[in-house]
């Protein structure tokens, strides 16, 4: 159970920053974000605050963010229909009924001529026989059945914004996702210290090699057979390469030296005496260390794509759903520290899989949006709509498919 709710609580960590630097950056643009969602499907929890309905859905795969203009409103007020409308104290409209008007009282009900809910903000009608024509307020919320919708003006909805906010706005969740990982590796480093590369034991093991020979925490290695040693890089390689062999270890400990017998064990055909590498605690290093490894992650998940590209590494290799979360509760039985670094390592690969130039993807998005910033114009929504459903059917295709590899290979 402990290694389910782990599971859960890191994927919802990573979805949860990944869709807040959308809404946030979309939210300083003025973008009207009508929901949050984390996970997919039907809805098991939401609640309202300020524009923005939050929702906690079924089925832990992804989550959205979902901005006013980018998909056509569902709710349409056609010519000749009778509507409630609720005013402010200014006279504005501030409620559109559309179902069950006579349960409120307090509603002009009127037939409409014509509605312009987007620029010129006003309804047009008829009012007991005469003609009426009133001013909507930019917030006001359309009922249906129970359920409120909040009108989007133009100048709320995503296309109505630069090309530039609106690609902050796409862009942001994937730095969102390497920003996690960031601090998720400072915090590594203040809390267990980073490694340090002098020659200097660090947590000895017991039962290891190292402990029965004698050497402690902190002690520093002069030499090895007679060869100094600068740094910790020194000791390994000499270690490693030497399985089953005594080796001569000078010590400096408390001011003096000495000289202990160590005869490293074996992991496969590698030497290993059961020492970790020294470590030291500072809030610069730490954020040094934090920055550092997600390059590092970032420079290798790169190569691994390009890997797979070029047909170095197969599609059957590939893991989906089923096998990332095998591999968390692995790391979850390893301890809090390897699942951190596991957890940062899935938010850079979340990042940069979002940012690859496929369609439905954010990467994708950025390029429609780079395109009319060549070209002046947008693309036809329309097509755009069209290429990212293609592309939404090809990653479900791609899901199912690597999906498929981690039943066999993890189940057969």
């Amino acid at each position: 159970m402990t290694k389910v709710l782990a599971i859960v609580l890191v994927f919802g960590l990573l979805v949860f920053i990944h869709e807040l630097g959308h809404l946030l950056l979309a939210k300083r643009a003025g973008i009207l974000c009508r929901e949050f969602a984390i996970g997919m499907g039907p809805k098991v929890f939401s609640f309202v605050r300020g524009e923005t309905r939050y929702t906690l859905r079924l089925l832990p795969i992804g989550g959205f963010v979902r901005m006013a203009g980018e998909d056509p409103e569902v709710i349409e007020i056609q010519r000749g229909q009778d509507v409630g409308l609720e005013f402010d104290q200014a006279g504005l409209v501030t409620r559109i009924v559309l179902t069950d008007i006579l349960h409120h009282p307090h509603a002009a009900i009127v037939t409409v001529e014509e509605t312009d809910l987007e620029h010129g903000l006003f309804v047009r009608g008829t009012e007991d026989g005469e003609p009426v024509r009133y001013a909507v307020h930019p917030q006001a919320k359309i009922l249906y059945k129970n359920e409120e919708t909040q009108i989007a003006p133009y100048d709320r909805q995503f296309g109505s914004k630069t090309v530039g906010q609106r690609a902050a706005a796409i862009f942001a969740g994937p730095v969102a996702n390497f920003l996690l990982a960031f601090v998720l590796l400072t915090g590594l480093g203040l809390a267990y210290g980073i490694p340090a590369n002098d020659p200097v034991m660090g947590q000895v093991l017991p039962g290891q090699a190292a402990q029965k020979a004698g050497l402690q925490q902190g002690d520093k290695v002069i030499s090895i057979d007679g060869k100094a040693t600068h740094t910790w890089k020194d000791i390994v390689q000499v270690v490693s390469a030497s399985p089953n062999k005594k080796l001569n270890f000078v010590i400096e400990r408390d001011g003096g030296q000495f000289a202990l017998p160590v005869t490293p064990g074996t992991d496969g055909k590698v030497g290993k005496i059961g020492v970790y590498a020294p470590t030291s605690k500072s809030v610069v290093g730490a954020a040094k260390y934090g920055a550092v490894t997600t390059y590092e992650f970032s420079k290798l998940i790169y190569t691994m794509l390009g890997q797979l590209f070029t047909g170095q590494v197969p599609v059957q290799d590939l893991s989906g759903p089923v096998g990332i979360f095998k591999y968390t509760g692995d790391a979850v039985e390893k301890g809090m520290m390897i699942l951190i670094q596991w957890t940062a390592a899935l938010s850079v690969n979340l990042g940069i899989m979002n940012l690859l130039p496929l369609p439905a993807l954010d990467g994708g998005r950025l390029v429609f949006i780079g395109i009319e910033a060549v070209r002046g114009r947008p693309i036809d929504p329309k097509k755009e709509g069209v290429v990212h459903f293609l592309g939404f059917a090809f990653l479900m295709v791609l899901i199912l498919v690597v999906t498929w590899n981690d039943i066999q290979r993890f189940f057969s």
